[in-house]
Protein backbone atom coordinates (compact mmCIF):
# COMPACT_ATOMS: atom_id res chain seq x y z
CA UNK A 1 0.00 0.00 0.00
CA UNK A 2 1.91 3.32 -1.16
CA UNK A 3 2.17 5.67 1.54
CA UNK A 4 0.46 9.19 2.07
CA UNK A 5 3.24 11.94 1.79
CA UNK A 6 2.32 15.23 3.64
CA UNK A 7 4.12 18.60 2.24
CA UNK A 8 4.10 22.20 3.72
CA UNK A 9 3.55 24.25 0.22
CA UNK A 10 5.10 27.62 -0.38
CA UNK A 11 1.71 29.37 -0.03
CA UNK A 12 1.62 27.66 3.69
CA UNK A 13 -0.75 25.19 2.84
CA UNK A 14 -0.69 21.51 3.65
CA UNK A 15 -0.21 19.03 0.33
CA UNK A 16 -1.14 15.56 0.25
CA UNK A 17 0.00 12.93 -1.93
CA UNK A 18 -0.14 9.12 -2.67
CA UNK A 19 3.41 8.08 -3.00
CA UNK A 20 2.91 6.43 -6.56
CA UNK A 21 3.39 7.83 -9.81
CA UNK A 22 0.26 7.78 -12.04
CA UNK A 23 1.38 9.36 -15.13
CA UNK A 24 4.38 10.88 -16.90
CA UNK A 25 4.82 13.72 -18.93
CA UNK A 26 7.75 15.08 -21.08
CA UNK A 27 9.01 16.98 -18.36
CA UNK A 28 7.00 16.06 -15.06
CA UNK A 29 5.43 13.12 -13.02
CA UNK A 30 2.08 13.10 -11.84
CA UNK A 31 0.79 11.91 -8.48
CA UNK A 32 -2.50 11.89 -7.15
CA UNK A 33 -3.79 13.79 -4.01
CA UNK A 34 -5.69 10.65 -1.18
CA UNK A 35 -9.38 12.04 -2.50
CA UNK A 36 -8.41 12.45 -6.17
CA UNK A 37 -9.31 16.48 -5.91
CA UNK A 38 -6.04 17.37 -7.19
CA UNK A 39 -2.29 16.81 -8.58
CA UNK A 40 1.17 17.34 -7.75
CA UNK A 41 3.37 16.99 -10.71
CA UNK A 42 6.99 17.27 -9.93
CA UNK A 43 9.77 18.23 -12.75
CA UNK A 44 12.13 15.95 -13.55
CA UNK A 45 15.87 16.58 -12.26
CA UNK A 46 16.95 20.24 -10.25
CA UNK A 47 15.11 22.89 -10.74
CA UNK A 48 17.32 26.31 -11.46
CA UNK A 49 16.22 29.56 -10.20
CA UNK A 50 13.72 30.60 -13.69
CA UNK A 51 11.94 27.84 -12.86
CA UNK A 52 11.05 28.80 -9.32
CA UNK A 53 10.46 32.21 -10.05
CA UNK A 54 8.08 31.23 -13.33
CA UNK A 55 6.22 28.90 -11.37
CA UNK A 56 5.96 31.01 -8.30
CA UNK A 57 4.72 34.50 -10.88
CA UNK A 58 2.27 31.98 -12.56
CA UNK A 59 0.72 30.33 -9.32
CA UNK A 60 0.93 33.77 -7.48
CA UNK A 61 0.42 36.79 -9.14
CA UNK A 62 -1.16 35.58 -12.33
CA UNK A 63 -3.51 33.00 -10.96
CA UNK A 64 -4.69 36.13 -8.41
CA UNK A 65 -5.21 38.35 -11.21
CA UNK A 66 -6.84 35.72 -13.66
CA UNK A 67 -8.86 33.39 -10.85
CA UNK A 68 -9.29 35.68 -7.85
CA UNK A 69 -11.20 38.66 -9.91
CA UNK A 70 -14.58 39.14 -10.73
CA UNK A 71 -15.40 36.39 -13.25
CA UNK A 72 -12.85 34.00 -12.12
CA UNK A 73 -15.32 30.89 -11.41
CA UNK A 74 -15.36 30.97 -14.86
CA UNK A 75 -11.88 31.05 -15.80
CA UNK A 76 -11.21 28.11 -13.56
CA UNK A 77 -13.43 25.84 -16.07
CA UNK A 78 -11.93 26.59 -18.71
CA UNK A 79 -8.44 26.47 -17.51
CA UNK A 80 -6.21 23.72 -15.00
CA UNK A 81 -4.56 26.15 -13.42
CA UNK A 82 -1.83 25.37 -10.89
CA UNK A 83 -2.63 26.47 -7.26
CA UNK A 84 0.80 26.88 -5.65
CA UNK A 85 4.32 24.72 -5.50
CA UNK A 86 5.79 22.65 -3.47
CA UNK A 87 9.53 21.16 -3.05
CA UNK A 88 9.88 17.16 -1.55
CA UNK A 89 13.08 14.83 -1.86
CA UNK A 90 14.96 17.84 -3.94
CA UNK A 91 12.70 18.31 -6.42
CA UNK A 92 10.23 21.23 -7.46
CA UNK A 93 6.29 20.34 -8.06
CA UNK A 94 3.11 22.30 -8.65
CA UNK A 95 -0.09 21.23 -7.74
CA UNK A 96 -2.88 21.80 -9.69
CA UNK A 97 -6.78 20.85 -9.66
CA UNK A 98 -7.78 17.22 -11.07
CA UNK A 99 -9.68 17.25 -13.95
CA UNK A 100 -13.36 17.70 -14.05
CA UNK A 101 -15.16 14.45 -14.88
CA UNK A 102 -16.78 15.24 -18.70
CA UNK A 103 -12.74 14.97 -19.48
CA UNK A 104 -12.71 11.52 -18.74
CA UNK A 105 -13.89 9.24 -21.36
CA UNK A 106 -17.37 8.15 -20.27
CA UNK A 107 -17.74 4.92 -22.74
CA UNK A 108 -14.02 5.00 -24.50
CA UNK A 109 -13.89 3.31 -27.58
CA UNK A 110 -15.93 0.79 -29.43
CA UNK A 111 -16.34 -2.71 -29.40
CA UNK A 112 -16.78 -2.90 -25.56
CA UNK A 113 -13.97 -0.88 -25.35
CA UNK A 114 -11.75 -2.55 -27.35
CA UNK A 115 -8.70 0.20 -26.65
CA UNK A 116 -8.94 -0.02 -23.06
CA UNK A 117 -9.54 4.39 -22.60
CA UNK A 118 -12.59 4.48 -20.49
CA UNK A 119 -11.81 6.21 -17.80
CA UNK A 120 -9.25 7.91 -19.12
CA UNK A 121 -8.58 12.20 -19.88
CA UNK A 122 -10.04 13.11 -23.13
CA UNK A 123 -7.26 14.55 -24.82
CA UNK A 124 -8.41 16.16 -28.15
CA UNK A 125 -6.22 14.22 -30.11
CA UNK A 126 -8.99 11.57 -30.00
CA UNK A 127 -11.35 13.38 -31.41
CA UNK A 128 -9.40 15.76 -34.44
CA UNK A 129 -9.19 12.77 -37.05
CA UNK A 130 -11.36 10.64 -38.57
CA UNK A 131 -9.46 7.45 -38.24
CA UNK A 132 -9.99 7.65 -34.33
CA UNK A 133 -13.96 8.67 -34.59
CA UNK A 134 -14.45 6.85 -37.41
CA UNK A 135 -12.78 3.33 -36.41
CA UNK A 136 -11.79 3.75 -32.09
CA UNK A 137 -14.02 6.02 -31.01
CA UNK A 138 -18.19 4.82 -29.03
CA UNK A 139 -20.28 6.79 -31.29
CA UNK A 140 -21.63 8.21 -27.55
CA UNK A 141 -18.54 9.84 -27.24
CA UNK A 142 -18.37 12.30 -30.34
CA UNK A 143 -21.30 15.12 -29.86
CA UNK A 144 -22.00 16.71 -32.15
CA UNK A 145 -20.84 20.07 -34.84
CA UNK A 146 -22.62 22.28 -32.84
CA UNK A 147 -20.85 20.90 -29.61
CA UNK A 148 -17.74 21.26 -31.93
CA UNK A 149 -18.22 24.67 -32.85
CA UNK A 150 -18.65 25.46 -29.06
CA UNK A 151 -15.50 23.99 -27.41
CA UNK A 152 -13.91 26.22 -30.25
CA UNK A 153 -15.37 29.40 -28.83
CA UNK A 154 -14.09 28.05 -25.49
CA UNK A 155 -10.59 27.01 -26.37
CA UNK A 156 -10.59 30.27 -28.27
CA UNK A 157 -12.17 32.38 -24.96
CA UNK A 158 -9.79 30.93 -22.51
CA UNK A 159 -6.58 31.80 -25.00
CA UNK A 160 -7.74 35.25 -25.48
CA UNK A 161 -7.83 35.99 -21.52
CA UNK A 162 -4.42 34.08 -21.27
CA UNK A 163 -2.99 36.23 -24.28
CA UNK A 164 -4.87 39.58 -22.17
CA UNK A 165 -2.55 39.09 -19.37
CA UNK A 166 0.30 39.10 -21.83
CA UNK A 167 1.10 35.33 -21.31
CA UNK A 168 1.85 32.87 -24.05
CA UNK A 169 0.79 28.83 -23.59
CA UNK A 170 3.85 27.93 -25.89
CA UNK A 171 2.38 24.29 -26.27
CA UNK A 172 -1.11 25.37 -27.51
CA UNK A 173 -2.08 21.58 -28.64
CA UNK A 174 -4.50 18.90 -28.56
CA UNK A 175 -1.83 17.56 -25.98
CA UNK A 176 -2.84 20.30 -24.07
CA UNK A 177 -6.41 20.88 -23.96
CA UNK A 178 -9.19 18.84 -22.72
CA UNK A 179 -12.33 18.94 -24.59
CA UNK A 180 -15.41 16.64 -24.07
CA UNK A 181 -17.99 17.23 -27.25
CA UNK A 182 -20.92 15.62 -25.86
CA UNK A 183 -20.97 19.04 -23.76
CA UNK A 184 -18.92 21.20 -26.02
CA UNK A 185 -16.39 21.76 -23.37
CA UNK A 186 -12.79 22.70 -23.00
CA UNK A 187 -10.09 22.97 -21.00
CA UNK A 188 -6.11 23.96 -21.02
CA UNK A 189 -3.79 22.30 -19.24
CA UNK A 190 0.01 22.36 -18.64
CA UNK A 191 -0.31 25.56 -17.77
CA UNK A 192 3.21 25.38 -15.49
CA UNK A 193 4.59 26.16 -19.03
CA UNK A 194 3.56 29.74 -19.53
CA UNK A 195 5.67 32.11 -21.38
CA UNK A 196 5.99 35.78 -19.93
CA UNK A 197 7.30 37.67 -22.84
CA UNK A 198 10.65 39.08 -22.28
CA UNK A 199 10.70 37.21 -18.31
CA UNK A 200 10.38 33.74 -18.83
CA UNK A 201 11.36 32.15 -21.96
CA UNK A 202 9.35 29.11 -23.40
CA UNK A 203 10.97 25.62 -21.93
CA UNK A 204 9.79 23.49 -25.10
CA UNK A 205 8.99 24.43 -28.80
CA UNK A 206 5.75 23.25 -29.31
CA UNK A 207 3.97 20.06 -30.90
CA UNK A 208 4.38 18.76 -34.19
CA UNK A 209 1.44 19.92 -36.23
CA UNK A 210 1.01 23.32 -34.26
CA UNK A 211 4.72 24.62 -34.50
CA UNK A 212 4.73 27.88 -36.23
CA UNK A 213 6.18 27.87 -39.65
CA UNK A 214 8.99 30.71 -38.14
CA UNK A 215 9.81 28.14 -35.16
CA UNK A 216 10.57 25.19 -37.44
CA UNK A 217 12.27 27.42 -40.22
CA UNK A 218 14.53 28.66 -37.14
CA UNK A 219 14.51 25.35 -35.14
CA UNK A 220 18.47 24.68 -35.85
CA UNK A 221 19.88 28.01 -34.44
CA UNK A 222 20.85 27.79 -31.01
CA UNK A 223 18.07 29.19 -28.49
CA UNK A 224 20.18 31.99 -28.31
CA UNK A 225 20.36 33.44 -31.38
CA UNK A 226 18.40 36.39 -31.94
CA UNK A 227 17.34 35.00 -35.34
CA UNK A 228 16.07 31.78 -34.02
CA UNK A 229 12.17 32.00 -33.24
CA UNK A 230 10.78 30.67 -29.74
CA UNK A 231 7.09 30.38 -29.07
CA UNK A 232 5.20 33.82 -28.46
CA UNK A 233 1.68 34.76 -28.48
CA UNK A 234 2.18 35.22 -32.39
CA UNK A 235 2.97 31.25 -32.72
CA UNK A 236 -0.51 30.35 -30.20
CA UNK A 237 -2.38 32.22 -33.08
CA UNK A 238 -1.45 29.92 -35.20
CA UNK A 239 -1.78 26.86 -33.21
CA UNK A 240 -5.45 28.01 -32.55
CA UNK A 241 -5.87 28.62 -36.08
CA UNK A 242 -4.68 25.20 -36.67
CA UNK A 243 -6.62 23.21 -33.51
CA UNK A 244 -10.08 24.93 -34.64
CA UNK A 245 -9.30 23.66 -37.89
CA UNK A 246 -8.73 20.22 -36.65
CA UNK A 247 -11.85 20.04 -34.79
CA UNK A 248 -14.06 21.14 -37.09
CA UNK A 249 -13.15 19.22 -40.34
CA UNK A 250 -11.08 17.03 -38.82
CA UNK A 251 -8.21 17.19 -41.03
CA UNK A 252 -4.65 19.18 -40.82
CA UNK A 253 -4.77 22.18 -42.66
CA UNK A 254 -0.69 21.87 -43.82
CA UNK A 255 -0.81 18.10 -44.38
CA UNK A 256 -1.56 17.45 -47.90
CA UNK A 257 0.44 15.34 -50.76
CA UNK A 258 2.70 17.59 -51.68
CA UNK A 259 6.27 16.31 -51.61
CA UNK A 260 8.99 18.52 -51.47
CA UNK A 261 12.22 16.53 -50.61
CA UNK A 262 11.83 12.97 -51.98
CA UNK A 263 15.00 11.58 -50.89
CA UNK A 264 15.09 13.00 -47.21
CA UNK A 265 12.00 12.32 -45.00
CA UNK A 266 13.39 14.92 -42.20
CA UNK A 267 13.82 17.23 -44.58
CA UNK A 268 10.67 17.19 -46.35
CA UNK A 269 8.64 17.40 -43.43
CA UNK A 270 10.60 20.28 -42.19
CA UNK A 271 10.11 22.05 -45.49
CA UNK A 272 6.09 20.87 -45.80
CA UNK A 273 5.59 22.81 -41.87
CA UNK A 274 8.25 25.61 -42.45
CA UNK A 275 9.39 27.90 -45.32
CA UNK A 276 7.20 25.68 -47.65
CA UNK A 277 4.10 25.27 -45.66
CA UNK A 278 1.08 25.86 -47.99
CA UNK A 279 -2.75 25.40 -47.08
CA UNK A 280 -4.23 22.02 -48.51
CA UNK A 281 -6.76 24.17 -49.87
CA UNK A 282 -5.10 27.56 -50.57
CA UNK A 283 -7.19 29.27 -53.66
CA UNK A 284 -3.95 30.15 -55.52
CA UNK A 285 -1.90 27.05 -55.15
CA UNK A 286 -3.83 23.25 -55.38
CA UNK A 287 -0.45 21.37 -55.55
CA UNK A 288 -0.86 20.71 -51.63
CA UNK A 289 -4.41 19.04 -52.11
CA UNK A 290 -5.11 16.38 -50.34
CA UNK A 291 -5.32 13.32 -53.13
CA UNK A 292 -8.16 11.06 -52.81
CA UNK A 293 -6.45 7.82 -54.27
CA UNK A 294 -4.40 7.95 -51.14
CA UNK A 295 -7.40 8.49 -48.60
CA UNK A 296 -8.71 5.49 -46.82
CA UNK A 297 -12.56 4.99 -46.79
CA UNK A 298 -13.19 5.46 -42.97
CA UNK A 299 -11.19 9.32 -43.67
CA UNK A 300 -13.64 10.05 -45.64
CA UNK A 301 -15.92 12.59 -46.46
CA UNK A 302 -13.36 14.45 -44.08
CA UNK A 303 -10.46 14.50 -46.08
CA UNK A 304 -12.66 15.10 -49.61
CA UNK A 305 -11.85 18.87 -49.57
CA UNK A 306 -14.27 19.19 -52.37
CA UNK A 307 -16.51 17.41 -50.92
CA UNK A 308 -16.05 19.32 -47.51
CA UNK A 309 -14.23 22.70 -48.03
CA UNK A 310 -13.37 24.87 -45.11
CA UNK A 311 -15.84 27.52 -46.51
CA UNK A 312 -18.69 24.73 -44.94
CA UNK A 313 -17.35 26.40 -41.83
CA UNK A 314 -19.75 29.52 -42.86
CA UNK A 315 -18.57 33.27 -43.50
CA UNK A 316 -17.18 34.16 -40.80
CA UNK A 317 -14.81 31.26 -39.95
CA UNK A 318 -13.70 31.06 -43.48
CA UNK A 319 -12.43 34.27 -43.55
CA UNK A 320 -10.48 33.49 -40.90
CA UNK A 321 -8.87 30.60 -41.88
CA UNK A 322 -8.03 31.57 -45.08
CA UNK A 323 -6.12 34.73 -43.56
CA UNK A 324 -4.18 32.32 -41.14
CA UNK A 325 -2.91 29.60 -43.67
CA UNK A 326 -1.98 31.74 -46.29
CA UNK A 327 -0.73 35.27 -46.04
CA UNK A 328 -0.45 34.10 -42.07
CA UNK A 329 1.65 31.06 -42.58
CA UNK A 330 5.01 33.18 -43.85
CA UNK A 331 3.59 36.39 -42.09
CA UNK A 332 2.82 36.11 -38.39
CA UNK A 333 1.27 40.16 -38.03
CA UNK A 334 -1.53 38.62 -40.47
CA UNK A 335 -2.95 35.87 -38.08
CA UNK A 336 -5.99 36.27 -36.61
CA UNK A 337 -6.28 37.44 -32.91
CA UNK A 338 -7.95 34.98 -30.66
CA UNK A 339 -10.59 37.75 -30.24
CA UNK A 340 -11.71 37.55 -33.85
CA UNK A 341 -12.00 33.76 -33.58
CA UNK A 342 -14.17 34.43 -30.40
CA UNK A 343 -16.47 36.99 -32.69
CA UNK A 344 -16.41 34.44 -35.67
CA UNK A 345 -17.18 31.72 -33.34
CA UNK A 346 -20.26 33.65 -31.47
CA UNK A 347 -21.89 34.61 -34.70
CA UNK A 348 -21.24 31.11 -36.52
CA UNK A 349 -23.26 29.13 -33.73
CA UNK A 350 -26.40 31.94 -34.55
CA UNK A 351 -25.80 30.07 -38.35
CA UNK A 352 -26.46 26.76 -37.48
CA UNK A 353 -29.20 24.73 -38.24
CA UNK A 354 -30.72 21.75 -37.30
CA UNK A 355 -30.73 18.72 -39.99
CA UNK A 356 -33.43 17.26 -40.92
CA UNK A 357 -32.20 13.77 -41.37
CA UNK A 358 -32.43 12.18 -37.56
CA UNK A 359 -29.57 10.21 -38.87
CA UNK A 360 -27.26 12.84 -39.38
CA UNK A 361 -24.21 12.28 -37.50
CA UNK A 362 -23.17 15.66 -37.59
CA UNK A 363 -26.52 17.15 -36.83
CA UNK A 364 -26.24 20.20 -37.54
CA UNK A 365 -25.00 22.72 -40.21
CA UNK A 366 -24.20 26.32 -41.02
CA UNK A 367 -26.60 27.85 -43.18
CA UNK A 368 -24.96 28.92 -46.75
CA UNK A 369 -26.67 31.58 -48.24
CA UNK A 370 -28.75 29.14 -50.87
CA UNK A 371 -32.65 29.82 -51.26
CA UNK A 372 -32.32 26.24 -50.93
CA UNK A 373 -30.20 24.99 -47.68
CA UNK A 374 -28.52 21.59 -47.84
CA UNK A 375 -26.92 19.77 -44.80
CA UNK A 376 -23.30 18.98 -46.10
CA UNK A 377 -22.18 16.31 -43.69
CA UNK A 378 -25.43 13.93 -45.46
CA UNK A 379 -26.52 15.94 -48.03
CA UNK A 380 -30.37 16.60 -46.85
CA UNK A 381 -32.08 19.50 -48.08
CA UNK A 382 -34.08 21.86 -45.91
CA UNK A 383 -37.49 21.62 -46.72
CA UNK A 384 -40.52 24.12 -45.48
CA UNK A 385 -40.14 28.24 -45.35
CA UNK A 386 -36.97 29.08 -43.26
CA UNK A 387 -36.61 32.62 -41.63
CA UNK A 388 -33.36 34.27 -41.73
CA UNK A 389 -33.28 36.83 -39.46
CA UNK A 390 -30.43 39.72 -40.77
CA UNK A 391 -29.58 42.13 -37.61
CA UNK A 392 -29.05 45.80 -37.76
CA UNK A 393 -28.15 48.41 -34.79
CA UNK A 394 -28.97 51.61 -34.03
CA UNK A 395 -25.67 54.24 -33.84
CA UNK A 396 -28.07 56.96 -33.37
CA UNK A 397 -31.93 57.73 -32.83
CA UNK A 398 -33.87 55.80 -35.75
CA UNK A 399 -30.53 55.40 -37.83
CA UNK A 400 -29.58 51.42 -38.08
CA UNK A 401 -26.85 50.16 -39.92
CA UNK A 402 -25.81 46.28 -40.94
CA UNK A 403 -24.21 44.21 -37.99
CA UNK A 404 -22.59 41.44 -40.58
CA UNK A 405 -24.42 39.37 -38.35
CA UNK A 406 -27.20 36.82 -39.28
CA UNK A 407 -29.14 34.68 -36.62
CA UNK A 408 -31.15 31.29 -38.08
CA UNK A 409 -34.58 30.16 -36.81
CA UNK A 410 -35.38 26.82 -35.80
CA UNK A 411 -38.34 25.80 -33.58
CA UNK A 412 -37.64 26.56 -29.92
CA UNK A 413 -34.41 28.84 -31.28
CA UNK A 414 -33.60 31.10 -28.46
CA UNK A 415 -32.97 34.85 -28.06
CA UNK A 416 -30.65 36.39 -25.65
CA UNK A 417 -29.46 39.91 -24.45
CA UNK A 418 -26.63 39.70 -26.87
CA UNK A 419 -29.00 39.52 -30.41
CA UNK A 420 -31.49 42.17 -29.01
CA UNK A 421 -28.16 44.62 -27.78
CA UNK A 422 -25.17 44.98 -29.67
CA UNK A 423 -23.15 46.68 -26.74
CA UNK A 424 -23.48 43.07 -25.05
CA UNK A 425 -21.38 40.22 -25.69
CA UNK A 426 -21.92 36.47 -24.85
CA UNK A 427 -18.76 35.97 -22.50
CA UNK A 428 -17.36 35.87 -18.94
CA UNK A 429 -19.03 38.96 -18.28
CA UNK A 430 -22.86 38.25 -18.68
CA UNK A 431 -24.79 38.92 -15.70
CA UNK A 432 -27.05 36.61 -14.51
CA UNK A 433 -30.13 38.48 -15.67
CA UNK A 434 -28.15 38.62 -19.05
CA UNK A 435 -28.17 35.11 -19.25
CA UNK A 436 -31.78 34.70 -19.11
CA UNK A 437 -33.73 34.17 -22.49
CA UNK A 438 -35.79 36.83 -23.61
CA UNK A 439 -37.78 34.90 -26.45
CA UNK A 440 -38.13 31.86 -28.23
CA UNK A 441 -39.23 31.00 -32.20
CA UNK A 442 -42.48 28.30 -32.87
CA UNK A 443 -43.46 26.87 -35.68
CA UNK A 444 -47.34 26.16 -35.11
CA UNK A 445 -49.38 25.56 -38.77
CA UNK A 446 -47.36 26.11 -41.11
CA UNK A 447 -46.45 29.36 -39.97
CA UNK A 448 -43.08 31.11 -37.78
CA UNK A 449 -43.92 33.48 -34.71
CA UNK A 450 -41.75 34.78 -32.53
CA UNK A 451 -42.77 34.41 -28.21
CA UNK A 452 -42.08 37.36 -26.59
CA UNK A 453 -40.27 36.39 -22.74
CA UNK A 454 -38.35 39.64 -21.76
CA UNK A 455 -38.54 42.60 -24.77
CA UNK A 456 -40.01 45.35 -22.97
CA UNK A 457 -40.23 47.39 -26.55
CA UNK A 458 -40.83 44.51 -28.78
CA UNK A 459 -42.20 46.42 -31.62
CA UNK A 460 -43.54 45.00 -35.28
CA UNK A 461 -42.49 48.35 -37.06
CA UNK A 462 -44.71 48.23 -40.33
CA UNK A 463 -48.14 48.40 -38.20
CA UNK A 464 -46.31 50.19 -34.85
CA UNK A 465 -47.83 47.08 -32.63
CA UNK A 466 -46.40 46.86 -29.19
CA UNK A 467 -46.33 43.13 -28.92
CA UNK A 468 -46.20 42.36 -24.67
CA UNK A 469 -44.16 40.15 -22.79
CA UNK A 470 -45.94 36.60 -23.22
CA UNK A 471 -47.76 37.80 -26.53
CA UNK A 472 -46.29 36.59 -30.05
CA UNK A 473 -45.40 37.91 -33.39
CA UNK A 474 -45.96 36.07 -36.78
CA UNK A 475 -42.34 36.72 -38.61
CA UNK A 476 -43.01 36.63 -42.44
CA UNK A 477 -40.41 37.67 -45.48
CA UNK A 478 -40.00 41.37 -44.87
CA UNK A 479 -41.54 41.49 -41.39
CA UNK A 480 -39.11 44.16 -39.14
CA UNK A 481 -39.26 43.80 -35.42
CA UNK A 482 -37.39 46.51 -33.25
CA UNK A 483 -36.44 44.65 -30.31
CA UNK A 484 -35.28 47.44 -28.20
CA UNK A 485 -35.11 51.10 -28.31
CA UNK A 486 -32.17 51.79 -26.30
CA UNK A 487 -28.74 52.78 -27.71
CA UNK A 488 -27.55 49.53 -29.45
CA UNK A 489 -30.68 48.17 -30.21
CA UNK A 490 -31.15 45.76 -32.37
CA UNK A 491 -33.60 45.87 -35.67
CA UNK A 492 -34.36 42.39 -36.66
CA UNK A 493 -35.51 42.24 -40.75
CA UNK A 494 -36.64 38.71 -41.71
CA UNK A 495 -35.73 36.64 -45.13
CA UNK A 496 -37.72 33.61 -45.96
CA UNK A 497 -36.00 31.43 -47.83
CA UNK A 498 -36.86 27.99 -49.44
CA UNK A 499 -40.50 28.82 -49.68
Amino acid sequence: MPKIVTVTATDGSTVEFVDEMKASGGMKDVYFSPNRDYVVAFFRGKADAALRERLAVITGTYRERIMNQPGGEYWKKLFCWPTTTIEHNGRVGVVAPFYESDFFFKFGSRNNDMLGIQGREKEGKWFSSPSNRNKFLDPRELGDWMMQIKLCLMIARAVRRMHAAGLAHSDLSYKNVLIDPTTGRACLIDIDGLVVPGKFPPDVVGTPDFIAPECVMTAHLPREDPARKLPSISTDRHALAVLIYMYLLFRHPLRGDKIHDMHDPHKDEELAMGAKALFIEDPQDASNRIKLAHVKPYELPWKDTERLPYQVTGPYLSELFARAFTTGLQDPASRPSSDDWERALVKTVDLLQPCANKACEQKWFVFDNKTKPVCPFCRTQFVGPLPVLNLYSSRSEGAFRPDNHRLMVYTNQSLFQWHIDRDVSPNERLTPEQKKRVGYFLFHLGSWYLINEGMHDLTEVAGKAVIPIGGKVLIEDGTQLLTSKKPGGRLFVVQMVNQ
